[in-house]
């Protein structure tokens, strides 16, 4: 028996792009683009919720939660003390703090280990500010407990007949920001959790298939080549592909897709997804860090990392608040020591300095980033450069391509035409019979339909391939041709005019036309057409409907082009373009002054994915090694781009709620601190201005966690 798996290539004239010989296969994570470690393979992942994750940018450079989360622990047991054998305290809650020998000297003490032990995190991060010259909201910390700090030392000496006990309020000033800080990094560590918590579904053990029969072994043990043996419900330990027997994979953990996916001999198989009904053996491709998981976690981990125009915005509003309370704080200082009240003056410019720390400022953005990239991760969203995500709210023209994103790049039988004697069922079953022994997509879409309308498939006999022309077979003794016109044109046979007003309809739409000959006689013919995604309508109807345009760019000849574009509702074609000239249309529209997203499945089309405004790829699976996207959409459905727009423009939104309430509250605040109503008897003390500015940081941090109620579940979509 011949090897079938190309039979008929070039067997029928039409100019789809469905067989299109530079379409490659998605390629796996190149090993350049892992990291070092292949014994990783599990390690990587066991904290989803880990204190430990130790933040590599920004403000919190070097700093764990686990930190912040001890200091503050510890911090708060030292104040308690600290609160409450403070004399102000108790003068002010109406009590008389006990004294005995040393009693005074508790709040001092222990309020210097509270300034040293956990302000530490501050005044270290205060004087990289300084050294960097980009002064932030740590310096700005750093300055309001030294100043009280110092204040409190000079009133414990008794130097100069001050009346500033500011011990408890340092002490609690100190438990609060390391709270605030706790707060943050949690919920900045939770964006990763989603995807550690991916990286933890690996199973520990593998089962590894010997010459003596089946062992089982801890997964770092598994070095590529290795067989697998995966049962029915266990989860794939490693990259692979299938050696034997088939099974249905679930495979959401990775494109967000909950229907199962059949997998079956040469196919590739993911770490992490999970065979659902039956056992198969698996060759290891990658392992550990080399794994298509280990790509999306690295490539999440750098979105949350890169920069974002936003976070600039921030960054400058945080540098504009450090001088202005640091102004605010002189001038306050400078005003109150005026009107001859020293320990006022000390404590409204310590409150002054307190409040106005930018520090919701400082979460406003990054964590509105760090969930929403976590978000789409989930959704089978792979966001890999955030200013991706910033632009698609902007977008007014997303130009698909049409083969395997708009369509599913497959042929599907569309129609069949018999001659009077021959019923389109008995035409459909003899096709069907001759072409159920090859492996071609042509043929297999052929037996697909005959099993769809249940119909009786014969067993053919003596079946060849004859290479560009068609297929032969020998059904209940007849001999029976399947192919196109170069096969009628072989064997001398003109076309039935019964069979012609369809075959030329079909043509003028762009169909294959495959005709049926049994022996000698033409009994009929079916058209074979690129099947078009029933998701393709909602996808394009939804995205018309929040105003932006919908184009399609294709290979394919005008006429089957445009039979796409009527029956999708799409607002402009592109039809012909070579692979090379598809940048050149992007461009194109953008010279109309259009923002473009360009959809495409990222093997030929990396240009014009890299010059779109977003380039997102599509149907990629687990190829993330992809250069030219910005965005990768693990799953097949053109309505995962809604999901990017519905995300782009919530994360926008509430980026500026955010930054809105953290600057806005500051403008208020600050001057209520500075003590402007103190006439009026309106004041507030240095610990009711740290609640206050942790209150803030809360309600931007509680904003962003509104976003998780975005639905970017692609079936969703409205």
């Amino acid at each position: 028996m011949t090897d079938h798996s190309h039979h008929h290539d070039h067997r029928y004239s039409s100019a789809s792009e469905a067989d299109d010989p530079n379409r490659a296969e998605p390629q796996q994570l190149p090993e350049a683009a892992a990291s070092s470690h292949p014994h990783d393979a599990h390690g990587q992942g066991h904290h989803a919720q880990d204190d430990h994750a130790v933040h590599t940018h920004g403000q919190h450079a070097g700093h764990s939660t686990a930190m912040f989360k001890d200091r503050f622990w510890q911090t708060l047991a030292l104040s308690v003390p600290v609160v409450y054998f403070s004399p102000m305290f108790g003068h002010l809650v109406g009590y008389m703090p006990p004294e005995f020998p040393g009693s005074l000297w508790i709040p001092p003490v222990l309020g210097t280990v509270i300034y040293v032990y956990g302000g530490m995190p501050f005044l270290k991060g205060g004087l990289n500010e300084l050294k960097s010259r980009q002064p932030g909201m740590m310096l700005l910390i750093s300055m309001a407990i030294t100043v009280a700090f110092a204040a409190s030392w000079v009133t414990t000496l008794g130097l100069g007949n001050f009346e500033l006990d500011f011990w408890w309020e340092l002490a609690l000033l100190v438990a609060i920001m390391l709270l605030g800080h706790w707060i943050e990094m949690r919920s900045l560590g939770s964006a990763q959790g989603a995807l550690d918590a991916l990286a933890a579904l690996l199973p520990d053990e593998a089962e590894r298939v010997t010459d003596t029969g089946v062992q089982t072994v801890p997964v770092f043990e598994l070095k590529t080549g290795d067989v697998v043996l995966v049962r029915s419900g266990a989860r794939m330990p490693a990259d692979g592909t299938i050696v034997d027997g088939q099974a249905e994979f679930d495979e959401s953990m990775i494109t967000g897709e909950s229907k199962t996916v059949l997998r079956s001999l040469g196919d590739p198989v993911v770490a992490g997804t999970v065979a659902t009904d039956n056992t198969v053996r698996v060759t290891v491709t990658a392992i550990g860090d080399h794994t298509a998981l280990a790509g999306i976690r690295r490539l999440v981990a750098e979105a949350q990392a890169s920069s974002s125009k936003t976070q600039a915005l921030a960054d400058r509003a945080a540098a504009f608040l450090f001088y202005f309370a640091t102004i605010a704080g002189v001038i306050t200082f400078i005003a109150w020591a005026l009107l001859g009240s020293l320990p006022d003056a000390v404590t409204r410019s310590v409150t002054v300095l307190v409040i106005a720390c930018p520090h919701a400022l400082g979460l406003a953005i990054p964590l509105v980033i760090a969930i929403s990239t976590e978000q789409a991760a989930t959704a089978g969203v792979l966001i890999k450069n955030r200013i991706a995500l910033e632009r698609m709210r902007t977008v007014d023209i997303v130009l698909f391509d049409k083969t395997g994103t708009l369509t599913k790049g497959e042929p599907e039988l569309k129609e069949t035409a018999a001659v009077e004697d021959t019923s389109p069922e008995e035409l459909l079953a003899l096709a069907a019979a001759v072409e159920s022994d090859s492996e071609h997509p042509v043929a297999r879409a052929i037996v697909r339909a005959a099993h769809s309308k249940g119909l009786e498939v014969q067993q053919a006999k003596g079946f060849t391939s004859m290479t560009g022309r068609g297929v032969r077979a020998t059904v209940n003794g007849r001999s029976v041709q399947v192919g196109g016109p170069a096969l009628l044109r072989e064997l001398g046979l003109t076309e039935p005019a019964s069979l012609t007003a369809s075959t030329h309809e079909w043509m003028e739409r762009g169909a294959a036309v495959l005709h049926v000959i049994d022996d000698d006689r033409i009994v009929g013919a079916v058209s074979l057409e690129d099947a078009i995604r029933p998701e393709s309508r909602q996808a394009v109807a939804a995205l018309q409907s929040r105003g932006i345009k919908v184009a399609m760019i294709t290979g394919d000849a005008t006429q089957v082009a445009k039979t796409v574009g009527e029956e999708l509702n799409i607002d402009e074609l592109f039809a012909e373009v070579m692979p090379a000239d598809k940048d050149k249309k992007v461009a194109e529209l953008q010279r109309r002054g259009l923002k473009v997203a360009m959809v495409g499945d990222g093997v030929n089309d990396s240009p014009a994915l890299a010059r779109a405004e977003v380039g997102i790829a599509i149907g990629a699976g687990t190829d993330v090694a992809m250069e030219s996207a910005g965005v990768i959409l693990a799953g097949n459905d053109p309505r995962a781009v809604l999901s990017m727009v519905d995300l782009s423009r919530a994360s926008y939104t509430k980026m500026w709620q955010n930054l809105v309430w953290a600057t806005g509250y500051n403008a208020i605040a600050v001057p209520l601190a500075a003590g402007v109503l103190a006439f009026a008897g309106i004041v507030l003390s240095p610990a009711a201005g740290a609640v206050l500015m942790s209150i803030s940081t809360i309600v931007v941090a509680l904003n962003a966690q509104l976003l998780r109620r975005v639905k970017l579940n692609p079936a969703q979509v409205r």
